[in-house]
């Protein structure tokens, strides 16, 4: 039996997103942890946009924060401007999204590691797993030092031989400059997990000092917002506003004339990098009728002139970088203080995972975040706390919690990641959402909290909270159920200009109408002055909608039919007559734990579904 340095329940490999969410899961329900970073430093670092949420991203993050996360709670505790995007389009959509003070935001994830109780903290790096009849048993170090433990979650999202790109210049670095790790990926390899090169990028960050900011639009934080932990009284201020401008006809002439020169099109960069947050001068060529180009210009931290310059990444050399920036409206005498730049980085295939982001391959071995081929701190974090979870149960001898495509966007994520795959870096939008409509934001403690709680991460002062808002949502329910006089009906028409039939009429018939909000239906009813704003707002979604969330309740129903059918991982595909070569090759792969993982796979049809089943009722 190996002799190890020390000895933990479990190991955490990585301190972005993913990592901390992870490793927090872990301590916090009893396990005793060690996490790992290459650097202090990098701890939940934003190496690109200084910013949390965004149109379904914002979902994710309520979603873990639901489950008890800390992601929510250190966006609210940093931020500089919060707005609500999508606010002319349907509830399903409206997304948060918080700028950060990521210096700030990075010191307080730190602080809540260092204070949390079963939690250890070591800057080095991990370069080999270490196993024993087929299940995960320690790591060791760079150092030579190792460490034992019966669970592993890896988050080492672009660092794995990370390579920065700017023109003809490499560097074998991760983000930021950070150190990369080089040792790890052969490890994986070794265990049998498939791996892939991808790609990011991120933007210039220019001195605020040099920006004509008369010539473009600002951008102001949205006021009175619920911010987006469930557990932040009040409002959060804005304290920085950012800025809207646009790209030129000259950048896109300084771009065309200098492609030769651009990694991404003479042929330096082979790796695939992400289709939704293309680089400048992939937009500027996908697009080329198209004449200028949103860029915003967004503050890095409250107490810095260091700006993001959002909507231009880029891997263009320097020289053609100053000339480019300085071609935007505002920018034409801006100084670069971090140049833009391409990085390639090693992920794995992960179709390789569980649903519970548990290896096929090694047992207690578990994979969050960027190395799953994701993109995103929001993506990261929603796998970093199901890993945590995960790997917790784990180690408790407890069957995994599996979030479902009908419960949340993170059981979208993860279905879409371990079951379809990915060939580029998957980023979480609200149209991979089949069930949206239920999926809101306001509603994700509803969704998840529970959840959370039998996990063991909703503390007893959460769980207050949810069980008197579900208390307030059903006296809420209940009241707009009820019948209004005729008189008062009459009088809330001429107070509203509305019109229609006085007669027979319930609280809820009148918060349906379009033209009535929650706000003006609060203060002009009595019956309803007691009850919080945020909660009738809720309500007045569920009446509104109410059509819609039927068909998609109808419809989550029938899918969870075929959820429930399990499937033996050992069944041998490419024996069932009658499935066609495609699907029998991708069951074989995948080896889906259920009826309906098998029909959401690329590749398999309805009628092989429909082989699946004959061949099933007649194995039974």
């Amino acid at each position: 039996m190996q002799k190890f340095d020390e000895i933990y329940d479990a190991i955490v490999i990585g301190a972005g997103h993913a990592g901390v969410e992870a490793c927090l899961a872990l301590a916090r329900t009893g396990h005793k942890t060690l996490v790992v970073t290459l650097s202090l430093d990098a701890i939940a670092f934003m190496a690109c946009n200084p910013a949390i949420g965004g149109t379904a991203k914002g979902h994710l993050v309520r979603e873990v924060d639901a489950l008890g996360g800390q992601m929510g709670l250190a966006a609210d505790a940093n931020l500089l401007q919060i707005r609500m995007l999508n606010t002319g389009k349907g509830a399903a959509v409206r997304s948060l999204r918080g700028q950060e003070d990521k210096a700030k935001y990075h010191c307080y994830m730190k602080s809540v590691l260092e204070r949390q109780p079963g939690l250890d903290i070591l800057q080095s790096e991990i370069t080999d797993i270490l196993t024993e009849e087929g299940r995960v048993c320690g790591v060791k170090t760079a150092q030579g030092q190792t460490f034992g433990c019966r669970g592993i979650v890896v988050a080492t999202g672009v660092y794995l031989n990370a390579e920065i790109i700017i023109g003809d210049f490499r560097q074998s670095v991760g983000p930021n400059g950070f150190c990369r790790a080089t040792g790890l990926t052969a490890s994986l390899l070794s265990l049998g997990l498939p791996t892939r090169r991808f790609k990011t990028g991120t933007p210039a960050r220019i001195d605020g000092k040099t920006v004509d900011f008369s010539k473009m639009t600002i951008q102001n934080g949205d006021e009175e917002l619920y911010p987006f932990s469930f557990m932040t009284d009040g409002f959060v201020p804005n304290k920085r506003p950012c800025y809207l401008t646009y790209t030129t006809q000259k950048t896109k002439e300084i771009i065309f004339s200098n492609l030769d020169r651009s990694p991404l099109f003479n042929g330096s960069i082979k790796s695939v990098g992400p289709r939704y947050c293309p680089s400048i001068e992939d937009k500027v060529v996908r697009f080329a009728d198209k004449e200028r180009h949103q860029i915003f210009i967004e503050p890095e931290c409250e107490d810095t002139d260091e700006l993001y310059v959002q909507g231009m990444s880029s891997s263009l050399p320097v020289d053609v970088q100053i000339e480019m920036y300085r071609s935007v409206t505002g920018l034409e005498h801006c100084k670069i203080m971090r140049y833009a730049y391409a990085i390639e980085y090693d992920c794995i295939d992960p179709t390789a995972l569980a649903p519970s982001l548990e290896t096929k391959a090694v047992k207690g071995l578990f994979l969050a975040g960027q190395i799953n081929g994701s993109s995103g701190y929001e993506e990261a974090a929603a796998q970093g706390i199901v890993a945590g979870i995960n790997c917790s149960r784990y180690l408790d001898g407890k069957s995994p919690i599996v979030l479902s495509r009908d419960s949340s966007y993170i059981g979208v994520l993860i279905d879409d990641l371990v079951t379809k795959g990915t060939n580029e870096p998957y980023r979480m939008m609200t149209a991979r959402a089949e069930h949206r409509l239920h999926l809101r934001q306001e509603n994700a403690d509803e969704r998840l909290t529970p959840i959370g709680r039998e996990a063991g991460l909703v503390t007893d002062e959460r769980y207050a909270r949810f069980v008197s808002k579900l208390q307030e949502l059903d006296d809420i329910r209940a009241a707009l159920k009820e019948k209004v006089s005729s008189a008062q009906v009459a009088a809330f028409f001429e107070y509203t200009g509305a019109d229609g039939n006085a007669a027979g009429c319930m609280y809820g018939d009148l918060l349906k109408r379009a033209e009535v909000d929650a706000k003006l239906f609060k203060s002009f009813f009595p019956r309803f002055e007691n009850f919080s704003l945020r909660n009738l707002e809720e309500a007045a979604t569920e009446v509104k909608y109410a059509g819609y969330l039927d068909k998609q309740k109808s419809f989550s129903e029938k899918m969870k039919k075929l959820d429930e059918k399990p499937l033996d991982p050992s069944i041998d595909y490419s024996s069932i007559r009658g499935l066609r070569i495609e699907a029998r090759q991708k069951l074989d792969k995948i080896k889906p734990l259920t009826l309906g993982q098998a029909a959401r796979i690329s590749g398999v049809s309805p009628a092989d579904i429909t082989v699946l089943m004959v061949w099933l009722s007649r194995s039974e």
